[in-house]
């Protein structure tokens, strides 16, 4: 089952910008990413983050601020966007891991949004304008991205590659004490493991894959602007991961599809409303989809598994 989802997966990607347009279809690969970066922290370390935009927003504008003002090229400004959103990763990792529960929510909250106000303060970040016009460049001296078909071939292989990079993580003997930290701590602590250690490493991991996301965004839509680091992308972002499916590979991935393909077709229509309905359907989801949409498909598959087996 595995094997034909990552099939159907790959298979998909490849033929959908010759059906839909290929910045939508950018922007759903960038959140799927932000998304999948949130569920290795939520999913399976069992640490809720109110401030992920933070990271994400952070990558985006020190990506857009070095392409347009510094010259660098698209990879060396993803790249340093991504060592920047680590860093950031760390700091924020090192003061908010020694809570527990709300209070660790509630620090990420509160140092997101210092951030949020050093962005709209800063010189360089133009304010509340953000920034505009980041160019795209080229990748290896050949690869044109100001081409968004070839941009967004580029942005699949770094979606596919990231995610193959949390599938790995969540499979490895380091996975495995991180699922047994969100199970039960005091039993994770008894068993000899730094449990702080562990929890650190998997939240700068996060932030680092949120950053990718991040700067990817910036360099797609060649601008960045203080949504970016606002609290409700956060909250966002935490929806998309538990509509999809909260401590799946593929969930966080459907709820950005979902979320994101939502959130275009109906602004056009319906306005701010569209906040409103799409958290009605998240609640609709919450009471009948308790296991988010992958998650309860994974529930029947085994269910019927199961049952086949028994009879």
């Amino acid at each position: 089952m595995r094997i034909a989802g990552y099939a159907v997966m790959l298979a998909i990607g490849l033929i959908a910008p010759h059906v839909y347009y290929p910045i939508f279809l950018m922007r759903i690969l960038c959140f799927a990413l932000f998304a999948s970066a949130l569920n290795l922290l939520l999913g399976y370390t069992g640490l809720l983050s109110f401030g992920h935009a933070a990271f994400f927003g952070a990558a985006a504008y020190v990506t857009a601020y070095v392409a347009k003002e510094r010259d660098f090229s698209p990879a060396a400004a993803v790249i340093t966007g991504v060592v920047v959103a680590a860093l950031l990763g760390t700091a924020v990792g090192l003061v908010s891991i020694r809570r527990l529960g709300i209070y660790f929510s509630m620090v990420t909250l509160a140092l997101a949004q210092l951030l949020y106000f050093i962005c709209l303060q800063a010189p360089f970040t133009g304010g509340e304008d953000g920034i505009q016009g980041v160019p795209r460049g080229h990748l290896l001296w050949k690869l044109d991205l100001g081409n968004d078909m070839v941009l967004y071939y580029v942005v699949y292989v770094i979606f596919l590659a990231s995610y193959y990079f949390i599938y790995r993580v969540v499979h490895s003997p380091f996975g495995q004490v991180v699922k047994a930290i969100r199970e039960n701590e005091p039993r994770a602590i008894s068993l000899g493991y730094d449990v702080n250690r562990y929890k650190l490493v998997t939240f700068i991991l996060s932030a680092t894959l949120a950053g990718l996301a991040g700067s990817m965004k910036a360099i797609i839509l060649t601008f960045v602007t203080l949504t970016d680091v606002d609290w409700r992308t956060s909250g966002e972002v935490v929806l998309m991961t538990l509509l999809g499916g909260m401590g799946t590979l593929f969930g966080p991935s459907v709820g950005a599809l979902f979320v994101v393909t939502l959130d275009t077709q109906l602004s056009d229509r319906v306005g701010p409303l569209v906040t409103v309905l799409i958290g009605a359907i998240f609640m609709v989801c919450v009471l009948t989809l308790r296991r988010g949409i992958v998650g309860e498909i994974i529930a029947l598959y085994r269910r019927v598994v199961g049952n086949s087996h028994h009879g």
